[in-house]
This record gives structure tokens, C-alpha cells and sequence, in this order.
């Protein structure tokens, strides 16, 4: 079979299970996984609250438990060097609070081996201590002092609570509340997790605790003098906080439609004195578990849905391959997406005043949180739509009207919001402080901005926007020539961005920003045609090999390498080859994280993944080098 052959079999057989996959609403569902972080908390929200759905603590039981490791912890990712404390905690806790596991048996013996020969308790991350804090197994003093009077510092203040990214903001917000409580909660099942602890000390953690305690005292300090009345200053802040959450929850009942930031209201407004009949606290609950989802044998509890990014990225996809707009399918999915386009002020507005809504989220049920990706990949879908039907020109306008204001003043583009990049923020006690807290220029953000502009809009190079965007990516090209992209794994994937986003507006190997990436690329690609990259390569902040190749970094690198090529490569074509190949493979490859929330924390598996780039990677190569 040739390779234009093979081409021609693996677009059409995955555009067929594509159309086949899309739901009833015009959207593709396909899951967000997110490893078994979620499923434990939900656990552990079902049982403090007593909230006794034995069916659903089952369902979570059985995927935890299925995920443990022959040394007794839990994983991040596949190639890990060993089990992740802070997850390990987790899963023990969850299991136990269950009800349906003992502390005798041998895997739950080996966790807590894993545990304490890994620092205890005192070596978890974060919020895995506010976790065990809420539900009294950990003093709140230990934790980050962060006084809730935060939320009244003036925006001229050197530390204000909107220096916070969108996503921070909404897990602060009720932590916040919780720690000013001191908040509590426990019942006759809750666990005894005091032999978790291993009585060791983090002396830089302290050392920076204190340097960050010092400057939330002095700002504190300075509120204090505006009044004569602490106690007046402390309900006020409360009563903020309060509203922040309130004023942000979703139709769901979900806050900003994230699972953290949800699990942590519950609690918050509990501390208030919400109950478990309160119909917000009711949906909020019923918001957690119908992010539910069955993987195979297994329930998993999503962080939220993807089906606004699932949906843009495979309805251009699909017409990229040769699916006209005009079809069915196409006409499902945008009629679908210009109904979730933003008509509603979020916080991203602070930052950018003179602009109105026209963003989309990430969620079917975000309404309020736009982000960049969502918008660009959302107006390629529509494209072809803007010159046949106006409602669609109008969505367009408004779309590229927001993504153009979104753009940082060094040049790039963010996620959520324009101006939050306080790099000393970056420093704060708190695990994976520079993903929680800011919302910086990326090269992925601003490659694919790009690239949409420049193959999809008029947009010409000397526009002032274009050209600081371009100039941002060559100023922060790594000297290896890759660039680091925020939002997936990793290097491979930022540099496929800022490839295809220079490319869009001529950029070819002649230039030696160029040149220089294809080079690497080149350097990386394993023997068998593919690419693959490990997630250690963001802990690690520098390039580190899988190993083994997977569809999507190959898809990523060869797409790339289209766009900068005047003429087919060996390095195309092997990839391709692979691509073809090993396109209904089912291995370990299929299901490890593409994606990232943070750092050695939070890592994603995009069930739609392994057909969306693949797909558009041959359909590029189709056009551009066989004419079709």
C-alpha cells in the first residue's frame, strides 16, 4: 500500500468514527482524565457529608484501586520514577473513609510504607493538607497564612487578590473563608491519620512561609489603619469572599465549572452555615457528580467536561479533512458552538475594560470564563459559515474583536486574562504557585493565536499585533531551539505552536528561529518515524524523552515540520508512516497525559486526542504535498 493510499484509508476511517461519536446537541463528549485525585475528594465530600450514594463510593473504590502500583502508591503518569506522595495520601485516605477497605490489608499496609518512607503527611502538597485540614486531620496554623482581609486590598496595593489568576481566585476564594474558620468537619467514620505522620520539617518551605507571612502582615497591617474595627474589616472580607463564589457559579451549580473550586465551596459555605438542604449547596453536589463518566470498566469523576474544545477542535478538523460545512455533522457542531459562544462580562474584563464578550470556554457549561484557545479554535470551526449566514459573521466579529484584546502588552497571548504575570507571585509556599497564580504569555497561546490569524483571518504581517506576536515567540525560543507550551506536554507540543503560528505569516526554515526548531525536531524523532515526550519533561522544565512514540506528539511534530516545508522530508514521511501504522494501536501510549493543569500535579488525558491531531496532521500533508 503507498503512503497516499494508507493516507487516504486512516482520514477516513477516523473521520467515520468521529461523526459516528458526536452526541445529540451537536458536541463530542469525549472524556477529560484527569488520574484518580478527583475520584478520592469525591469520596471524601460524599462521607463527611454523609451523604451515603454507596453505588457511586463503589464506583470510585474499585477505579482507585485499580490504579495503585505493585509498591503500594499512586502515579502521576506511566513513567514516573516512583509513586506521587501527595496522590498516595489521597487514595489511602479515600479508601478508607469508604468504608469498604481495612487498614490491615496488604495494599493498604504497603501504601502507608510508601507514605512514611516518603516524609508523611508533612510532605504532601498544598491542598492536600487543606484536604486533611477540613476534615480534622491537619492544623490549619501549619498552613499557608494567607488572611482573608486579602480580598480588600485596593488594586493599587503591591499584593491584591486580582493579581491571582481567574483559576486561582476561584480556589482562593473559598479558601479563604475555610481558613479563616479554621473549618472542621468530621463524622463517627471519619479515619485517624495520625500514624501518617512522620515528624519530619521542610526547612525551605518555612523559610519561604515566613518571608510571604512577613509581607501578608505588613499589607495586613496597613488595612488595620483605614479602620478603628478588625471585626468590621474581618466580616467584610468574609461577606467578599462569599459573593466572589456566589457571583460565579454556574448553571450547574459548579463554580467556574472546576471540580477543585466546587469541592472547596461546598465546604466554604457550609462554614457559613449553608446546609445540606440549601438548593445551592444541592446543585453544587449534583454539579460534582454529574461530571461522572464511564471509562471501560471504571466511573471516573472529571475536573470538568471538554466538550466546547472537543467539539472546535474536531468540527475544523473534520472540514479540514474535506467534510464540507454544509454537512450534517459540521452543521450540528457549529449550530452547537455559536450557542456557547460568551455573552457575559467575567473577570477577564478587569483587565481589558473597553472590550465586550466574545469569548468561549472550555466546559459545556461555562458562561463566564473564556479563554483564548477556545476562541480561535472556535472561530476556525465557524470560518467557512461567516460568508453564507450573518449570525455566524456576527459571532465571528465579536470573536476576534475579544481574542485581539487579549494580547499581552509584551507581545503574547494568555489564557484567561491580559496583565496577570507578577513572576514574584511565582515564590509563594504553595505547590506549583507559578500554574495556580499567573496567567502569562505562552508559546502555545501565542503560536496558535497566531497561526489562527494568519490562516483564517485577513490579517496581514505588518499588523502592530502580528508582529510583537511574532516577536514574542523568537525572544522566547529555549536555546535549543524548542519552545515550552503551558497547556500540553511539553516542549514538542509549544514548539508544533509557535511553528505553525510563524509559519502562518511565511515564516519557512530560510529563518533561523526556524531552522533552529526543525533541527531539534529532527534530533528528537525516534526510530520507529514517531515522537513521544514525557511528563517529567515539565517537572524537570527541559526536554526528556518518553521513550516510546505516541500518535499525538507524532501528529504535533510532523505537523509542524508541514507547515515550515516547501517539500515532503524523510522525517514527514516516516511520521506519517507511523501515524498510518500504528493509528488502532491500544497500548499504555493511548492513555497517557497530553495535557497539563500543573507541574508535577495535574495531568490530563484527552480521550479525543489520538483522533484530532492525527487526523489534522494527514489532512495538511494531503493538501499541501499531494494536491488534494
Amino acid at each position: 500500500m503507498t503512503l497516499k493510499d494508507g493516507i487516504e484509508r486512516e482520514i477516513n476511517r477516523i473521520i467515520s468514527i468521529l461523526i459516528r461519536d458526536q452526541t445529540k446537541d451537536g458536541s463530542w463528549d469525549y472524556t477529560f482524565e484527569t488520574g484518580i485525585a478527583t475520584d478520592a475528594y469525591m469520596i471524601i465530600l460524599l462521607r463527611t457529608f454523609e451523604i451515603n450514594d454507596e453505588m457511586l463510593i463503589q464506583a470510585l473504590v474499585q477505579r482507585i484501586a485499580g490504579n495503585q502500583e505493585d509498591n503500594g502508591s499512586w502515579k502521576l503518569f506511566h513513567d514516573a520514577d516512583e509513586g506521587d506522595s501527595s496522590s498516595t495520601i489521597q487514595a489511602y485516605y479515600a479508601l478508607l473513609y469508604s468504608g469498604y477497605v481495612s487498614k490491615q490489608e496488604p495494599r493498604m499496609r504497603a501504601a502507608k510504607k510508601f507514605i512514611l518512607e516518603n516524609g508523611g503527611i508533612e510532605r504532601a502538597e498544598t491542598f492536600t493538607k487543606t484536604l486533611l485540614a477540613m476534615t480534622g486531620q491537619y492544623t490549619w496554623k501549619s498552613l499557608l497564612p494567607l488572611p482573608i482581609e486579602i480580598i480588600l486590598f485596593p488594586l493599587s496595593s503591591p499584593l491584591n487578590f486580582y493579581d491571582f489568576s481567574v483559576f486561582g481566585r476561584a480556589n482562593i476564594a473559598p479558601l479563604l473563608i475555610l481558613s479563616h474558620f479554621k473549618y472542621k468537619k468530621t463524622t463517627s467514620r471519619t479515619p485517624d491519620l495520625s500514624d501518617l505522620f512522620a515528624r519530619g520539617t521542610n526547612t525551605e518551605f518555612e523559610h519561604r512561609n515566613e518571608d510571604w507571612r512577613n509581607l501578608l502582615t505588613s499589607m495586613k497591617d496597613q488595612l488595620k489603619q483605614m479602620t478603628d474595627k478588625p471585626a468590621d474589616l474581618k466580616r467584610k472580607a468574609v461577606r467578599a469572599a462569599e459573593q466572589y463564589m456566589l457571583k460565579r457559579i454556574e448553571p450547574d451549580g459548579t463554580l467556574l465549572s472546576y471540580f477543585s473550586s466546587t469541592f472547596l465551596m461546598i465546604f466554604a459555605l457550609n462554614a457559613l452555615g449553608y446546609t445540606l438542604k440549601n438548593p445551592m449547596m444541592v446543585k453544587a453536589i449534583n454539579g460534582l457528580r454529574n461530571m461522572a463518566v464511564q471509562i471501560g470498566d471504571d466511573l471516573h469523576i472529571q475536573y470538568t467536561t471538554a466538550n466546547v474544545w472537543n467539539t472546535a477542535l474536531i468540527s475544523h478538523v473534520l472540514q479540514d479533512a474535506g467534510v464540507p460545512w454544509s454537512h450534517n455533522v459540521i452543521q450540528r457542531a457549529n449550530h452547537y458552538l455559536l450557542s456557547r459562544q460568551h455573552t457575559q462580562f467575567g473577570d477577564w474584563v478587569l483587565r481589558n475594560a473597553n472590550t465586550m464578550p466574545g469569548g468561549w470556554g472550555f466546559s459545556t457549561i461555562n458562561t463566564i470564563n473564556p479563554d483564548v484557545d477556545d476562541a480561535t479554535a472556535s472561530l476556525r470551526s465557524i470560518c467557512e459559515l461567516t460568508e453564507v449566514q450573518p449570525n455566524y459573521q456576527q459571532a465571528w466579529t465579536r470573536g476576534i474583536k475579544w481574542i485581539l484584546s487579549m494580547q499581552n502588552d509584551d507581545g503574547g497571548w494568555p489564557a484567561f486574562e491580559r496583565g496577570v504575570d507578577k513572576k514574584w507571585l511565582s515564590l509563594a509556599p504553595i505547590q506549583g504557585a507559578e500554574y495556580l497564580l499567573l496567567d502569562p504569555s505562552t508559546a502555545d497561546l501565542t503560536g496558535r493565536t497566531l497561526e489562527f490569524f494568519g490562516n483564517y483571518s485577513s490579517m496581514n504581517k505588518e499588523h502592530p499585533a502580528i508582529r510583537k506576536g511574532v516577536k514574542w515567540l523568537k525572544n522566547n525560543q529555549r536555546k535549543d531551539g524548542s519552545w515550552y507550551g503551558r497547556w500540553g506536554i511539553c516542549y514538542i507540543y509549544g514548539t508544533w505552536a509557535a511553528l505553525t503560528g510563524m509559519a502562518a505569516f511565511g515564516k519557512s526554515t530560510i529563518d533561523p528561529s526556524i531552522k533552529k526548531a526543525a533541527d531539534w525536531l529532527r534530533s528528537i524523532q525516534n526510530p520507529d518515524g514517531g515522537w513521544g515526550e514525557s511528563c517529567k519533561s515539565d517537572i524537570e522544565r527541559t526536554y526528556v524523552p518518553l521513550r516510546d512514540s505516541t500518535l499525538t506528539h507524532t501528529a504535533w511534530a510532523v505537523d509542524a515540520f508541514i507547515a515550515v516545508s516547501d517539500k515532503s522530508t524523510p522525517e514527514i514521511e516516516k511520521g506519517i508512516a507511523y501515524l498510518i501504522d500504528q493509528g488502532e494501536k491500544e497500548d499504555w501510549t493511548n492513555n497517557y497525559p497530553k495535557g497539563q493543569g500543573m507541574a508535577g500535579g495535574f495531568y490530563i488525558h484527552y480521550h479525543s486526542y489520538r483522533y484530532i491531531w492525527p487526523l489534522l496532521a494527514m489532512s495538511n500533508y494531503r493538501r499541501k504535498f499531494l494536491g488534494q
